[in-house]
């Protein structure tokens, strides 16, 4: 990884020395980008950036992420909790407008800062949960229970970068989201659902299990019922950027 960035720090510094020298045209104001590291999450993503004066532009775009397993899953349960989650599945959409203020030579070059809008939204399949109901003298046994819901959220942040062109006729674009962050609020409705009707002793030990899960950065509450459970999330939605994209200046 060390290698890796080193490389593209050279890869860029080398693009600034070679294209120093060179005029900034103004006759190109537009940019399509996509962000190729984004592909690595399956994120598939566009974005479109209008220059409005030669230090200042708007860019905004649109990722969406075809169902799948949740990336880094580990980072927010544990193993055995994992295990909980059968065939577990989510997709998840995301639009970004970001205003740019370039301190380089600006129509789209140099390194900028970005304040940026950002929305969120996540969506899981009908997937299956169990936890492990304690019975007394009857013994433990699995409870299975089927799950599915959906996040939002809303967020701001500030990201700062460097866009680079990759031609001579300006027209090959290198934007570097150097690194970005973001923090607002979310709000979410997940839904269990069990096909056995749950006494009000396995209504505690179904909420109980559900708060020890302890999800890192996500505030959530538990309301349960002899159908199953409601999982009401509201608190703060957060994330970072980074990465690389290639466009074509037009």
């Amino acid at each position: 990884m060390k290698k890796y960035l080193i490389f593209i720090l050279c890869f860029l510094l080398s693009g600034v020395n070679a294209q120093e020298s060179s005029t900034v045209s103004s006759d190109k104001m537009n940019i399509i980008k996509t962000n190729v590291t984004g592909y690595v999450f399956r994120n598939i993503n566009l974005s479109y950036e209008r220059s409005i004066n030669q230090w200042f532009s708007i860019n905004a775009g649109f990722g969406t992420m075809p169902e799948g397993k949740v990336p880094f899953i580990n980072a927010f349960l544990s193993d055995e909790d994992e295990k909980r989650f059968q065939n577990l599945r989510v997709k998840a959409t995301n639009f970004t407008l970001e205003p740019r203020f370039y301190v380089g030579k600006g129509f789209g070059k140099g390194f900028y800062i970005a304040p940026y809008y950002r929305y969120s939204k996540v969506t899981t399949n009908t997937f299956d949960f169990y936890y492990d109901y304690n019975a007394g003298n009857a013994g433990t046994y699995q409870i299975p229970i089927k799950g599915s819901g959906s996040a939002d959220g809303n967020s701001g942040g500030l990201m700062v970068g460097a866009q680079f062109f990759l031609n001579k006729s300006q027209s090959l674009v290198l934007d570097f989201w150097i690194a970005g962050a973001h923090y607002g609020s979310g709000k979410g409705d997940f839904t269990l659902t069990s096909d056995y009707v749950l006494t009000p002793d396995m209504q505690a030990q179904l909420k109980k299990e559900i708060e020890d899960l302890d999800i890192p950065f996500v505030k959530y509450s538990v309301e349960t019922n002899a159908n199953g459970a409601r999982i009401k999330i509201d608190g703060p939605w957060a994330g970072f950027r980074s990465g690389l994209s290639l466009g074509y200046r037009f």
